[in-house]
Order: C-alpha cells, then structure tokens, then sequence
C-alpha cells in the first residue's frame, strides 16, 4: 500500500544527501549515486531557459568558440541545458559549420554517435528518446556524414561533471567512445548548470576529462586530455 509519509520521508532523505554530497561533506560514491544525485539537481533546475541562455552567452565570448570552424554542438532533451535556438542561431548567423550528433552502433554492435552536418532543422526527425536526428535512411550519407578528426570543438553535454573537467554521463558510452576519436588540438568544452556540479566525479580509464566546464556563474578549467 502506497504511504504518502514514508514517500515524503524519502525525497526529504534524497535532499539532505544531495545537499550533503554537493557540499563535499561526505566521501567518495558509486558513479551509480552520483547520476542519481545529478539527476535530482538537474531536474529541480529553475529558471532552465533563461539560465541555458546566460551558459551560452558565455560560451559565445570564449576565443574557443570564435575560432572554431567546425563545431559539434547537441540538441539538448529533457533536463539539459537548452541548445536548439542557439544552434538555430548558430546555422543563421554564424559562418560555422555545425554538426550534430545522433545514437547508432558500430560495426561490432558497440553504441556509437554518428556526426552529421546540419544546414537546415528541416532534415531532422524525432529519434531516439525524442532527440532530433537525421532519418536512419540517411545516415552515413555522403558528404552530410562528419569523421570525428574533423572536429574543432565538441560541446559536450552530461549528467554532472566537476571543477577539474570530470565528466559524468547517462552511463551509454556514445560520448566517451567519440572523444577518444578527435584529434589532439580538437577542445571539449562541457555546458552545464552550476547545480550539476560535483566535488569529485568517479572517473575510470576510458572516461575523458573536459578541456573546460561552462556554468552560468563561470568557466572552469579542466585538465582536459
């Protein structure tokens, strides 16, 4: 039977550990924890619009951006910070060419982003998860399929990161198995609201740390690759 007072008591308990962990009062947890954490934060986010906006705003003065040529941004779903105007801002009034990533396998099975240029939203369909992509019967279309050596910036989404550029993401490997792929003067810059942020992310050998962490409050240096 569903008990409204012990379901209050758990959210309250979630809070108070969040806030605990947030603040650096405990120890180290299970990534496992950590998303679970994240998620909550990022999901009690106010304001998500006009914050998203002031992360990219800063994002925009940065020499990282105004130099990049080819860039991968993403299409931000459910809690994430807010992206699809300012890619449409981008493929408008930006002379950059902008790529967009979208959820398919490898050769061996393995999850894998595909890279596609993108000149219009009107080639894009609901895909996975809601997320807009190319339709599967396009994909790998030559030239519209981008190799991820063609890379000058990747704007890197996730559940949480930290100060040092530790990232955490939805557990899936597609961005891990990318940025393993770029070349080595590519930059990774993560956006994120200041709530995803962690004191330490549990990182294993194949996670990539960021270049830099964008938040609404300032940029944070990462140790990058």
């Amino acid at each position: 039977m569903y008990n409204k007072n012990m379901h209050s008591d758990k959210i309250k308990l979630r809070s108070f550990l969040t806030t605990l962990y947030f603040s650096g009062d405990v120890g180290v947890i299970s990534k496992s924890e950590q998303r679970r954490l994240a998620y909550d934060a990022r999901n009690a986010q106010l304001n998500k619009q006009q914050i998203s906006q002031q992360i990219l705003n800063t994002l925009y003065t940065t020499e990282t951006y105004q130099q990049a040529e080819v860039v991968l941004w993403y299409l931000h779903c459910r809690s994430e910070v807010e992206t699809i105007l300012a890619v449409k801002i981008a493929l408008e009034k930006q002379d950059k060419k902008i790529v967009i990533p979208y959820c398919t396998k490898d050769a061996q099975g393995n999850n894998k982003l595909g890279l596609w240029h993108l000149e219009n939203f009107d080639e894009l369909v609901s895909g996975t998860w809601g997320i807009l992509e190319p339709p599967v019967d396009r994909w790998g279309e030559f030239p519209k399929e981008i190799k991820p050596v063609d890379l000058d910036l990747v704007i890197t989404p996730g559940v949480a990161f930290d100060k040092q550029g530790g990232r955490l993401g939805n557990g899936a490997g597609y961005y891990d198995r990318l940025l393993m792929q770029l070349r080595s003067n590519a930059i990774i810059m993560a956006v994120c609201f200041e709530s995803q942020l962690q004191q330490k992310i549990t990182m294993q050998e194949y996670d990539v740390t960021m270049d830099s962490v964008v938040t609404e409050k300032m940029i944070y240096q990462g140790k990058g690759r």
